[in-house]
């Protein structure tokens, strides 16, 4: 099981981005959570097989109908033992 962090920018709040990220981390059998963050921005924090995070990765690059992506950083995490079982909103 590997883990990633992403930080999604653009118009990412307020347009459905966290349910959208929801259904499809449920959907591909990821475990994480995703956050609105203060500076605007989304962090996604899943764990799962690679196929599943490329998938994510993908998914989060273009976003639901009404957002806008303008970039997604994407970065190794070491413990993903502390996220939760299934997908949550934090």
């Amino acid at each position: 099981m590997t883990a990633r962090r992403f930080l999604v920018s653009g118009r990412v709040q307020g347009v459905g981005f966290r349910w959208f990220v929801t259904h499809l981390g449920s959907k591909l059998g990821l475990r994480g959570i995703v956050r609105n963050l203060r500076d605007g921005r989304v962090e996604v924090v899943a764990a799962g097989t690679d196929s599943a995070l490329a998938q994510l990765a993908a998914a989060l690059a273009e976003g639901p109908p009404a957002a806008r992506v303008d970039g997604v950083e994407t970065a190794h995490v070491e413990d993903e033992a502390s996220l939760p079982k299934g997908f949550t909103v934090g």
